[in-house]
């Protein structure tokens, strides 16, 4: 995902955002939200593009993962 976010499989980012965020709060026919733990706009929401992500949200994505296992190493 990092080296090609421009062709990422929707279904396969999914996946992703459930293991690291747990399941969908929103699953729309073409949105998913994702609830993340930090204060501000605690959020993370991928769309469905005739089956890829949006490239845009792949980042996001992993933005999110990166600051989520900052948060996690903090804790331990």
């Amino acid at each position: 995902m990092r080296r090609n976010p421009g062709n990422v499989r929707y279904a396969d980012l999914f996946r992703v955002c459930e293991y690291y965020f747990g399941p969908a709060r929103t699953n729309g026919s073409s949105h998913a939200v994702f609830k993340t733990s930090w204060a501000g706009n605690p959020r993370v929401n991928i769309q469905n593009d005739h089956g890829k992500a949006k490239e845009y949200q792949v980042r996001q994505v992993l933005a999110a993962i990166a600051k989520k296992e900052a948060e996690d190493g903090d804790e331990a």
